[in-house]
């Protein structure tokens, strides 16, 4: 009796150790996919971004393809004008409010 029960406990510690091995690997794994998982998120937005560039690029591209697009572009680079252009300043409009005129005391005691 005594002989069958310490190999039903050998074989009890046995199973037990193993589950617990099999538990922290799994618990490895499932570690090991939840940083996959962010990684594959990551990579999509990369990817989104990069698309939106790619775009954004072609559009560009295809307007330095047409003339008025290459001069649009040497225009804005080296600020440049055709003949007989001018330059147009743009001045704010006055103000119609005169400026309110302080007191003589506002004047010598607005300090304090």
């Amino acid at each position: 009796m005594r002989a069958k029960d310490l190999r039903q406990g050998i074989i009890v510690g046995v199973l037990l150790v193993a589950s617990l091995w099999l538990a922290s690997l799994i618990w490895n794994l499932a570690g090991k996919a939840e940083i996959a998982i962010g990684q594959e998120e990551d990579a999509k937005r990369q990817y989104q971004e990069l698309e939106a560039r790619k775009a954004t690029l072609e559009a560009n591209l295809a307007e330095l393809a047409t003339p008025r697009g290459q001069d649009e572009a040497i225009r804005e680079a080296f600020g440049v004008a055709k003949a007989g252009e001018g330059v147009i300043v743009v001045v704010p409009p006055a103000s119609s409010t005169p400026p309110v005129k302080k007191s003589w005391w506002r004047r010598w005691f607005g300090w304090l």
